[in-house]
């Protein structure tokens, strides 16, 4: 079953035309490697090799820059299958669609020179058409995501029957009511992020200006908020509720806080999390306990006269 993804043609789509002339899209990000022979099934291994190459070459960029990064090259390069549906943004307020028919080449003497053929046809899709929940990940500043969870909406646009009443499908979520609401509060959280406690010793991850914290895609789907102590001793994944049951919401927070484990947090950095909702969960707190704090709770309130606010 063909999956779907966003992919971004340059800082600001600034090579878009040229890849829908050229039929191709494709990533750089300055790793003059041909990677031909030498891209592995298995994106771990991947980011293992090329990591280190990564930071050797920039050894002012972290790990986490690192892992944006390689993760964009294997994605494009290889983690993409032939048959692969494709939305780029074409700077226009619009999202061009394509479809991967081929395999990696490499032209180290041009744009975005790890490179996929695409064939493209003349659907565009209209930002402003979008759901919402569809709408906010496209919106993603990282180079390429995952969007499947998408895909009855995306192809409600391609045969043309419009776009489908928003609901969620995630069958983890038990509240649709509390998800609509703690949606909404993410923008909300994240938008008023230095006036809240939380805003005082963390930033949201930022990567040349630009705010990939904010839903930060990892192999078992995007985090809510990745964060970064000012001191920049920790690492914080945080997660909203969003309706789901308890135990769901602290097995996914240990998945992402395992990932930032292996994957993004340099040695010596620790890895902490911490799940928020509108409302007390006694539940959620009891499956808590026997983490020893490394997962912490915060329930969510707006004080429209003064400030938001974090409360234990």
């Amino acid at each position: 079953m063909a999956k779907f993804y966003r992919v971004r043609l340059g800082k600001s789509n600034v090579h878009a035309e040229a890849c829908f002339e050229g039929g191709f899209v494709g990533t750089d990000f300055d790793l003059y490697i041909d990677l031909t022979g030498n891209l592995p099934d298995e994106w771990r291994r991947f980011n293992e090799e090329f990591i280190p190459k990564f930071i050797e070459k920039e050894p002012d960029r972290s790990r986490i820059s690192a892992g944006l990064a390689c993760g964009a090259i294997w994605t494009v390069s290889k983690g993409m299958q032939n048959g692969d549906v494709i939305l780029c943004p074409d700077g226009k307020g619009r999202y061009r669609v394509g479809e991967v028919d081929g395999d990696y080449y490499y032209k180290g003497d041009a744009i975005l020179h790890h490179r996929r053929p695409i064939t493209w046809n003349d659907k565009y899709i209209n930002r402003s058409d979008m759901s919402e929940e569809l709408r906010k990940s496209t919106d993603s500043t990282l180079t390429a995501i995952n969007i499947s969870k998408y895909s009855d909406e995306i192809e409600s646009f391609l045969v043309g029957t419009g776009k489908p009443k928003l609901s969620t499908t995630d069958e983890l979520i038990e509240d649709p009511t509390a998800f609509a609401m703690e949606s909404h509060l993410e923008d909300f959280l994240i938008a008023n992020w230095k006036q809240t406690e939380l805003g005082q010793n963390y930033d949201i991850y930022e990567e040349e200006g630009e705010l990939v914290g904010k839903q930060y895609q990892t192999d078992t789907g995007p985090m809510d908020i990745l964060a970064v102590s000012k001191d920049n001793s920790t690492l914080l994944v945080v997660e909203l509720k969003k309706g789901r049951a308890s135990d769901a919401v602290v097995g996914q927070t240990l998945r992402y806080m395992g990932y930032v484990s292996e994957v993004l947090s340099e040695e010596n950095q620790k890895v902490k999390g911490l799940i928020i909702a509108l409302s007390d969960d006694k539940r959620l707190q009891r499956a808590l306990i026997p983490l020893n704090g490394s997962i912490e709770f915060y329930r969510y309130e707006i004080n429209f006269s003064e400030s938001t606010s974090l409360v234990c």
